[in-house]
């Protein structure tokens, strides 16, 4: 794909010179234009001169237009598409549903199904990331667990931090 070039462009605009006005425009792809400054030469001398400063403008959307004609991208061009789905009714309906379901899961049924993914022994970090409680509910619920039997609470021979064995 042939791309139009500004310095072509201003050589063409010397042949107003000779009573040859509008070629520029034609270049661009301005045929209108063209024809327009052809017969009133240049819209008497003015329109030629302002196009002095509008010909990169010219140049560049006629190259936009034909990149986009020919389905020409360059590689630093990102292209991206975003897609705004907020607005949707259904969309609403569900996330009303969604956030008005109480969460029927228990903090200690957490504590539990964290321990049989950690197979069966945790940490005081790992609970507090499954539960998501604050330091002092989460001791709670871990001496809760001892007092219920669900779990044993020793120090790791190699460490000596704090675990908790759970019989799950």
């Amino acid at each position: 794909m042939q791309q139009l070039n500004s310095g072509v462009a201003y050589l063409i605009w010397c042949l107003c010179f000779f009573g040859i006005c509008g070629g520029q425009r034609f270049y661009a792809g301005n045929f209108a234009g063209g024809v327009i400054y052809f017969f009133t030469l240049g819209l008497f001398g003015f329109g030629q001169l302002i196009d002095l400063a509008l010909i990169p403008g010219m140049v560049d959307k006629r190259n936009i237009y034909l990149r986009g004609l020919h389905g020409g991208t360059t590689p630093s061009v990102n292209q991206s598409v975003t897609l705004n789905i907020g607005d949707i009714p259904q969309l609403k309906q569900l996330q009303e549903l969604q956030t008005s379901k109480p969460s029927t899961t228990t903090p200690m049924q957490k504590l539990l199904k964290a321990a049989k993914e950690h197979g069966g022994q945790l940490s005081l970090a790992q609970a507090a990331m499954c539960t998501e409680l604050e330091t002092e509910e989460l001791k709670k619920l871990l001496q809760q667990a001892q007092k219920d039997g669900y779990a044993e609470m020793s120090n790791d021979s190699h460490t000596g931090a704090i675990r908790y064995h759970f019989d799950v």
